[in-house]
């Protein structure tokens, strides 16, 4: 019996590229990546704020505290 010719198998072809979509997606990348690296930055600068808020606030108690222990001390002769 006989065979059927068998086609030789294509490679598909490649859609034909547009010569922006290259520069485009470079472009959105990079955008990207420079508002994730701002982002990161973003968050140092908050932590940094917030050790120093802190240390100030944690600063002004123990002025405080050493001011009140130092009239406490006086009005009652300790």
């Amino acid at each position: 019996m006989a065979q059927t010719a068998r086609r030789a198998a294509r490679a598909p072809e490649e859609p034909p590229l547009d010569p922006t979509a290259v520069e485009s997606a470079y472009r959105h990348y990079r955008a990207r990546r420079r508002a994730q690296i701002e982002r990161r930055r973003e968050r140092a600068r908050a932590r940094l704020r917030f050790l120093v808020a802190s240390v100030v606030l944690v600063a002004i108690a123990i002025v405080l505290i050493l001011a009140l222990w130092h009239e406490i001390q006086r009005l009652f002769g300790l």
